[in-house]
């Protein structure tokens, strides 16, 4: 198997986008949530810019450490409501 020199910027958007998928799903099937707000909600969170930022490297981890993310975030949001 040829080893990947360097990754594409297109690459790297693929797979942030790829982790986005495996994250909404993962909150929906857990939390019984509605897909299209759930993607809506997520992309527009602080959990969510986080990953698409490159420079966190966030899209790194695992799909179940950034919806752990997303929960505490939104669970840190309403305690301050």
């Amino acid at each position: 198997m040829e080893k990947l020199k360097d990754v594409t910027e297109e690459q790297k958007k693929f797979a942030v986008d790829a982790m986005v998928t495996l994250v909404v799903e993962e909150l929906v099937n857990d939390l019984k949530l509605d897909p299209t707000t759930t993607l809506k909600d997520f992309v527009a969170s602080k959990t969510g810019a986080l990953l698409y930022d490159e420079s966190s490297k966030l899209w790194w981890n695992g799909p179940s450490y950034i919806a752990d993310m997303y929960k505490k975030e939104m669970k840190e949001a309403v305690q301050c409501e």
